[in-house]
């Protein structure tokens, strides 16, 4: 019988196991080098989501730079599982740039709301009525998320 892929300490399950050996700059590397393998690459980002300092999460940030949108979309996603705030100018700018793949901008306005600091309430609310969809309708949900946080709702219960 085949074994099924372990559920991470987030609550999700990984499309790539994470490297448990190495280190934060050795990942961050491998993470964004265009010519090392996908599967690789994925495996670094979740080493460097499960190591959970600041340093990684910089790491992280820089795979902004790679050409995948696949990997950069990833990137946002974890970001947002870490929920660190050392990530927000960058989550901030892939949001904004206006040339940056749709799918990747919208999983960095859900990161922002994952974060859960109220300070980008301000900026996700300049992009509610964007053209496309896909940011607008994230933006929205990362905003209710924000508003959910600070309710009498959320204070009552055990997240």
């Amino acid at each position: 019988m085949n074994e099924k892929p372990k559920v991470s300490q987030f609550g999700s399950v990984d499309p790539a196991p994470p490297l448990t050996t190495g280190e934060v700059d050795e990942w961050e590397l491998s993470l964004t080098d265009d010519n090392t393998p996908m599967f690789q690459r994925m495996r670094n980002v979740f080493a460097l989501r499960n190591k959970g300092t600041d340093a990684a999460c910089m790491a992280l940030c820089s795979g902004f730079n790679s050409k995948s949108a696949l990997l950069r979309h990833e990137v946002a996603y974890v970001l947002g599982q870490m929920q660190n705030e050392v990530a927000i100018p960058t989550l901030i700018q892939v949001l904004g740039d206006e040339s940056e793949h749709v799918m990747v901008r919208h999983e960095a306005a859900e990161a922002l709301g994952a974060i859960g600091n109220y300070d980008v309430r301000p900026i996700l609310q300049s992009y509610v009525n964007h053209p496309m969809p896909e940011i607008a309708e994230s933006c929205e949900v990362a905003i209710d998320l924000l508003d959910w946080c600070k309710s009498k709702e959320y204070q009552e219960v055990d997240c």
